[in-house]
């Protein structure tokens, strides 16, 4: 792991963990990471790294946008921001 550290911090690249032992740090991450490869990964297949890069910003912008989500009272994460931020 030393060579893996040394590499991000000549890049300028900063290291998030979350604490040690506590797995609820990064779960919004692991249940959206879960749901893409579902709903992406698994469904296409890719010729080329930039097919997928277009193809993983275009479901972004579905998920954030359009995907309608049970715990945000059948709103897009968009949506229910918008109408929280009003309040």
């Amino acid at each position: 792991h030393y060579g893996y550290r040394k590499a991000l911090e000549k890049n300028g690249i900063i290291q998030s963990m979350s604490r040690k032992g506590n797995c609820l740090d990064n779960a919004l991450a692991e249940s959206f990471f879960g749901i893409m490869k579902t709903e992406l990964l698994y469904r296409e297949s890719f010729e080329t790294a930039e097919e997928f890069i277009t193809s993983l910003k275009e479901y972004i912008h579905y998920y954030n946008n359009k995907r309608i989500k049970n715990r945000l009272n059948g709103k897009s994460p968009v949506e229910y921001r918008a109408l929280v931020q009003k309040t």
